[in-house]
């Protein structure tokens, strides 16, 4: 009633909302992002893991897995 209609947080604690609720939304939109990469490996899939995947898909046979797996470990 004193003439502070509306201002209570503006003139506290409301300076520092702003860059709060800025600095949270970077962090939300970093962290969608780097949500497809693998364990935050740079350069994405390793040769393991494309070997699985092909495996997996079907496109290359059990033995042929087996060989190609020695091949890189």
């Amino acid at each position: 009633m004193h003439g502070f209609s509306g201002m209570g947080w503006g003139m506290g604690f409301g300076w520092i909302l702003g860059p709060l609720v800025l600095g949270v939304l970077i962090w939300v939109i970093v962290r969608f992002v780097n949500q497809g990469s693998e364990s935050g490996r740079p350069g994405g899939n390793s040769a393991l893991d494309i070997l699985k995947e092909r495996y997996a898909r079907g496109e290359i046979s059990k033995e042929e897995f087996e060989a190609k797996k020695r091949d890189l470990i």
